[in-house]
């Protein structure tokens, strides 16, 4: 009897999203003055002379573009127990970031007010999205798995918690969230990811699952397992019921045909959204494409600027360019003020707001200025799988140097099953990144800036080893999949001794 009420319930909510979205720019503006008023009451609003409701031009002249390492003080205070420093309210709660670049751990900030009126709506609005695409869904007469991360206690306070962003979603869902989904918080909030896993597939095996949500990579490395402990040959056969994949962190592209493997029936869909520590920023627009609505009524004010530019060029939504891309600054409802997420974005339309994401401001090669970007790899590489019929788990790359023989790209790449002829699949690639990426193809004429990609097979298991022995096993961390230096291939290839 539940069922049905819940799914009439989010069915008739996509008017009033829709009509929210459509008033995107008023909602920016009115939401700018009501943080600038709560950045007043703060100790870091006084710092910088904030007073009440700015203007758009007060606000960029009084208050910086930040980047982590410069509010990091104030929130290691915060977590230390302090109060009303970025924000003017008591937090408790920080999500811990994957630190996909980096090796240092970020702890964001959560508010109450980020908590129910950023991450919980904007899940509200995905189920609102999906209900509306497919009004006869069946969705919530089954259960939702939640593949999330771990929870810790801070021991820097009594009163202060910390956990991956799922974990921390975890302890504060709502009655009727925690009664649908699965597993129960005792395994979900377990912090070794590889007992958590087998936890996992043991006890969800067994249940009624109708959605799930998570990490793409994560998620697969679970679904296998369950397929052993099933004896089964895809997972409708263990959830004959399952109809929902609710998605993000990293593209879906290289993954999509391994999940159509796996859940081969008609009837599964996807739905992608926007959801980081920071805040719940889009969710996917429409059934039929992969462009996301952004979530201007979230309590997330945005700033854009041009990757030409940079930061002290910093335009509101309302003057952004369609096709142009743009690194995302943002003001949120936690207290993060004009903070660089570091996320780059390209706009579809203005009316409503819709985006793809294109990459991170870091994730990018520039070596040799062929200036390859994250969706032009996952693109190459998903099409190269797709024509020599081979399935790719992960990969990296970076720049190899002239000082090192042929100057180029070398990667590394993780393949599922059976592994391509390496020659033939270097060649592939190189020639999709070329059709990919115009700056690319220029500096391949003739070998002459660059030669072909280097490309080395690692064994089944090997990102996850690595994952492993870096701490960021399972959750929400990722594998950094381009990097404008060898660090991060360095690390993997010492990791297979190559």
């Amino acid at each position: 009897m539940i069922a049905p009420v819940i799914s009439w319930y989010f069915r008739q909510r996509h008017d009033e999203l829709w009509s929210l979205v459509s008033k995107a720019e008023e909602q920016q503006i009115l939401l700018l003055q009501q943080l600038s008023d709560k950045l007043s009451l703060t100790q870091y609003g006084e710092s910088l002379g904030v007073k009440e409701s700015l203007s758009y031009a007060d606000f960029k002249r009084l208050v910086p573009v930040v980047e982590y390492e410069d509010l990091q003080p104030y929130i290691e205070r915060n977590m230390k127990g302090e109060q009303q420093l970025l924000w003017p309210g008591d937090v408790t709660w920080f999500a811990k970031s994957s630190g996909t670049t980096s090796n240092s751990a970020k702890f964001i900030p959560i508010s109450y007010e980020s908590l129910e009126y950023s991450h919980y709506m904007g899940g509200r609005e995905a189920l609102t999205q999906y209900l509306s695409f497919r009004p006869e869904s069946r969705l919530f007469e089954g259960k939702g798995l939640l593949v999330g991360g771990s929870h810790q206690v801070n021991q820097l306070s009594d009163r202060s918690y910390y956990g991956d962003l799922s974990a921390v979603l975890m302890n504060h869902l709502p009655v009727w969230a925690n009664w649908k989904s699965t597993p129960e918080m005792s395994i979900a909030l377990m912090e070794n990811w590889e007992e958590k896993l087998e936890a996992m597939a043991q006890s969800v095996a067994h249940e009624n699952v109708t959605s799930m949500s998570g990490v793409p990579t994560w998620t697969l490395i679970l679904m296998k397992r369950i397929l052993e402990i099933k004896g089964a040959s895809h997972m409708h056969e263990v959830w004959p019921n399952m109809e929902l994949f609710i998605h993000g962190g990293v593209s879906f592209q290289p993954y999509r045909e391994q999940f159509k493997a796996l859940f081969p029936h008609a009837h599964m869909h996807y739905v992608e959204t926007y959801n980081a520590s920071e805040g719940f920023f889009g969710v996917q627009a429409y059934a039929d494409q992969s462009a996301l609505l952004l979530m201007t009524h979230h309590g997330v004010f945005y700033e854009f600027y041009a990757l030409d530019q940079g930061p002290d060029r910093c335009i509101p939504l309302w003057e952004i360019e369609v096709g142009r891309p743009y690194a995302m600054v943002i003001t949120t409802n936690s207290g993060l003020w004009r903070y660089a997420i570091g996320d780059t974005v390209v706009f579809h339309s203005r009316s409503p707001y819709t985006f793809t994401i294109t990459g991170r401001v870091k994730l990018f090669i520039n070596a040799f200025g062929e200036e390859l970007v994250i969706e032009n790899a996952d693109s190459a590489m998903t099409e190269a799988c797709k024509q020599l019929g081979v399935k790719v788990t992960d990969y990296t790359a970076g720049p190899r140097y002239l000082d090192m023989g042929q100057p180029g790209h070398e990667w590394v790449v993780e393949f599922e099953g059976s592994v391509p002829d390496m020659d033939t699949f270097a060649r592939t690639l190189d020639a999709l990144l070329q059709a990919n990426n115009g700056d690319y193809k220029a500096k391949r004429q003739g070998d002459l800036a660059m030669h072909g990609p280097m490309v080395h097979a690692a064994p089944e298991g090997t990102f996850r080893g690595w994952m492993k022995a870096r701490g960021k096993l399972g959750g929400q961390h990722k594998v950094p999949r381009l990097m404008n230096d060898r660090s991060i291939l360095e690390q993997v290839l010492a990791f297979l001794g190559a």
